[in-house]
C-alpha cells in the first residue's frame, strides 16, 4: 500500500517536470504504464536524463518512440477516412484522440497514448458515413443495439492499429450538454491533409473530456482518476489558445455537473499544478470526492465502502436525468431513494474490475 501511494505523488511530479527525488522507480513505471501516461514521461526523461537510471532512460524512450510511429500509423488512418466520408458528403467532428492526434504539432504526435480513434458525424450523414468507411474495407465490429438511447458504430480493418468508434452525439449522456448546444455549434473546420474536419475549441473538448470520464465512464460514480485525461486536459490548457474557465462555468448546468467538473478541476489542480480559479474549486462536496479518488487511488481496498459517497449526489442526479429524458408529466423531482439492486451490483461490479488507463 506504501508503495502505491508513494507511486502517485511522484509519477505526478514527473509529470509536472519536477526533480526526481527518492523515486521508487519499479511503482512508478508500473503506474505509469497502467494510465496509460508512460510516453507523456518522455519530456521528464529530456530534462532529468543525467540524473536518472540508465533503464528508466531507455524504457521510456523506447515506449515513447513505439508510440511514435503508431500515432504516425493512426494518424495516416485518420486522414484516409476522413477523405473517404468527405468524398459522401459527410464532415466529421473529431473527438478526444482523435482532435489531439489533428492539432497536435509532429514533435508532439508521440505524447499522447491513444486505443481508437473517435469521430462523430450528424444523425443525417451517419449512415453515408459508415457506408464510406465500408467502401475502403471497414467492417462493423460492435454496434449499439437498436434500444440504446446512444448510437455508435465500431469499425475496424485488420491492417491497422486502432478502430474507428464512430458517434452521432459527443461523448456522455445527451442532457449534459443542454448547455452548450450541439457541438458544432463549438468547432472550428480544419483542413487534415487532403481532408477537411471539424475540430472542437479547447475549451469544449475539455468539457467532453470530463463528461466522458466522469459521466459515460462512470467516474464521479465510482471515484476514478484517469491521469492521461488529466494530462491532456493540462495542455489543452498549455495551447496557445487555452482554456476559457468562464467559458467552461458557463456550459456546467445542475448541481451534479457542477460537481464532477470541479472534481476534476480539483484533481488537474492539486495532482499536475495547473491554476485553477478559487471559484471552481472550493466547494465542498468536489472537495470530499477529490479525497475520495486519492484514498481510493492509494488504497484501493477502500473503493468498495467509498461506494457509499454516491448517495451525496443522487438526488441531483435523478433529478436532472429524469429532466432531461421524461416527459413533464413523468417528472417527480425532489424525490429520494436508495439506488436499484442491478444498479448497486453494477457499481459493484465496476468498482472492483480492473479498468484500463484507472487508478
Amino acid at each position: 500500500m506504501a508503495k502505491h501511494s508513494a507511486a502517485l505523488t511522484s509519477l505526478c511530479n514527473c509529470l509536472r517536470g519536477l526533480p526526481p527525488v527518492d523515486v521508487e522507480w519499479t511503482s512508478v513505471i508500473g503506474l505509469a504504464n497502467q494510465t496509460l501516461t508512460t510516453p507523456a514521461l518522455i519530456d521528464f526523461v529530456d530534462q532529468f536524463a543525467s540524473v536518472l537510471p540508465e533503464d528508466v532512460c531507455t524504457y521510456i524512450r523506447q515506449i515513447y518512440r513505439r508510440n511514435v510511429l503508431r500515432n504516425d500509423r493512426l494518424a495516416g488512418q485518420l486522414e484516409e477516412a476522413v477523405v473517404a466520408m468527405n468524398g459522401q458528403g459527410v464532415t466529421p467532428v473529431l473527438l478526444k484522440g482523435a482532435a489531439a492526434l489533428a492539432t497536435a504539432p509532429d514533435e508532439r504526435r508521440g505524447v499522447r497514448l491513444m486505443c481508437d480513434l473517435d469521430i462523430m458525424v450528424v444523425p443525417d450523414e451517419a449512415e453515408r458515413a459508415v457506408a464510406a468507411l465500408g467502401a475502403i474495407g471497414y467492417e462493423i465490429h460492435d454496434q449499439a443495439p437498436p434500444e440504446s438511447r446512444r448510437w455508435y458504430v465500431e469499425l475496424n480493418r485488420s491492417r491497422d492499429v486502432g478502430t474507428i468508434d464512430l458517434q452521432r452525439a459527443a461523448p456522455g449522456p445527451a442532457y449534459r450538454y443542454r448547455g452548450p448546444g450541439h457541438a458544432l455549434n463549438h468547432c472550428v473546420r480544419a483542413l487534415l491533409g487532403r481532408g477537411s474536419v471539424y475540430i472542437p475549441t479547447p475549451t469544449y473538448r475539455a468539457l467532453m473530456l470530463i463528461i466522458h470520464d466522469q459521466f459515460q465512464d462512470y467516474g464521479y460514480w465510482l471515484g476514478d482518476l484517469d491521469l492521461r485525461h488529466l494530462v491532456e486536459l493540462r495542455d489543452l490548457n498549455n495551447s496557445v489558445e487555452g482554456l476559457d474557465w468562464k467559458e467552461l462555468s458557463s456550459h456546467v448546468s445542475g448541481e451534479l455537473m457542477k460537481n464532477a467538473v470541479e472534481t476534476q478541476l480539483l484533481a488537474l489542480a492539486a495532482l499536475l499544478g495547473v491554476e485553477i480559479p478559487h471559484s471552481m474549486r472550493s466547494r465542498l462536496i468536489p472537495r470530499l470526492q477529490f479525497m475520495r479518488q486519492l484514498m481510493q487511488a492509494r488504497f484501493p481496498a477502500t473503493r468498495v465502502p467509498f461506494l457509499a459517497m454516491t448517495v451525496l449526489d443522487l438526488r441531483n442526479y435523478r433529478r436532472e436525468a429524469t429532466t432531461g429524458y421524461a416527459p413533464p408529466t413523468a417528472r417527480r423531482p425532489g424525490l429520494w431513494s436508495m439506488p436499484r439492486a442491478d444498479t448497486l451490483q453494477f457499481l459493484l461490479r465496476a468498482a472492483t474490475a480492473i479498468r484500463v488507463g484507472k487508478v
